[in-house]
């Protein structure tokens, strides 16, 4: 480290103190004016109009098609939609669908069983330290923001956060990431746009390791998952960190826009084939995200669901519930 505190590591990485208090004019909201905020993005989703078909119908092969269609399009991708119908068909034979509150019922139970075993927010243990949240995926999707806001979390939470931007191709992100970091009153590390990633998070973690840093969250750059030297790059922050401590990282975290559609399907599935995810926050709930690819990737892929976002402030980030986010698909009727 340099006399004044700034640089560490290798010397290129800069250590920016923030200058700013932590955010104090968006005050953490309750956790139900979360739900309420999610419930409005999404209970006028294709699933919610699904219930329609049901009512006073036997689920014969005819209504199991056109209710297909309708989950196919709310992106619950076909697996999930053949999940759906036979549990459905299974509930109807036995209770049978006698009016929309049933049918809304049945459809919301059936999607909160799916997605319960998924439904493991996460949470930062005692060791080891510092915890090492790589946070990765295509750009565009939020991980910077995600980022910022899972700083406010766990400094709210009182443990000691410190920023590593990772993201040294767009420089943008950097400056991104630097606002968060005065906003939330965290340090964060950087190096001149274009330095290698890994070196910008090896320094990262030592820095963290000599200021008894809780959590360090580590950007990176924005990878189209089908670039295979882009991937093979991320690979190589995993293997350098490694070097310093063998368990790092301890959370690898991907972050999805929910408006993707199937194409976040794919991303999940080919970032866990190289990285090995241990998570995955959704966002953009907000943004015309049906909600329904959640079910998707839970058929597909046994990693946790993290986060889910709904918009750009902090307290637009909340813990995921399998039970919470049914019943905000699929709303009980007023």
């Amino acid at each position: 480290m340099g006399a004044d505190g700034r640089t560490w590591g290798s010397g290129l990485a800069k250590l920016y103190h923030s200058t700013m208090p932590p955010e104090t004019t968006e005050a953490a909201r309750p956790r139900s004016g979360f739900f309420s905020r999610l419930r409005d993005k999404l209970g006028g989703s294709r699933l919610a109009g699904a219930l329609g078909l049901l009512p006073g119908r036997p689920l014969d092969d005819e209504l199991a098609e056109e209710l297909e269609t309708e989950l196919l399009l709310a992106d619950v991708g076909v697996d999930a939609a053949a999940e759906i119908i036979e549990q459905l068909r299974r509930r109807g034979a036995r209770e049978g669908f006698a009016d929309a509150e049933a049918a809304r019922s049945a459809l919301r139970d059936t999607i909160t069983a799916m997605l319960a075993s998924h439904s493991r927010p996460l949470a930062i243990p005692d060791r080891p330290r510092p915890f090492l949240v790589l946070m990765v995926g295509v750009n565009g999707a939020g991980k910077t923001t995600t980022i910022g806001k899972l700083a406010r979390r766990f400094t709210d939470q009182g443990l000691k956060v410190m920023l590593a931007a990772g993201d040294t191709f767009r420089a943008a992100a950097v400056e991104q990431l630097q606002v968060w970091g005065e906003r939330n009153g965290v340090p964060v590390v950087a190096q001149q746009p274009g330095a290698d990633p890994a070196a910008v998070v090896y320094d990262a973690f030592q820095a963290a390791q000599a200021r008894g840093i809780d959590v360090l969250l580590a950007d990176t750059a924005g990878r189209l998952q089908n670039k295979e030297h882009l991937m093979q790059e991320l690979i190589k922050v995993v293997r350098v960190v490694r070097k310093l401590d063998p368990s790092a990282p301890h959370e690898i975290m991907l972050v999805l826009d929910a408006s993707q559609g199937q194409n976040a399907v794919n991303q999940a599935r080919q970032f866990h084939e190289a990285v090995g995810l241990t998570g995955i926050t959704m966002t953009k709930l907000d943004a015309g995200g049906r909600g329904g690819v959640l079910l998707a990737i839970a058929r597909q892929l046994d990693v946790p669901f993290r986060f889910i976002g709904v918009g750009e402030q902090a307290a637009d980030m909340d813990a995921f519930d399998a039970g919470e986010f049914a019943a905000a698909l699929l709303p009980a009727s007023s």
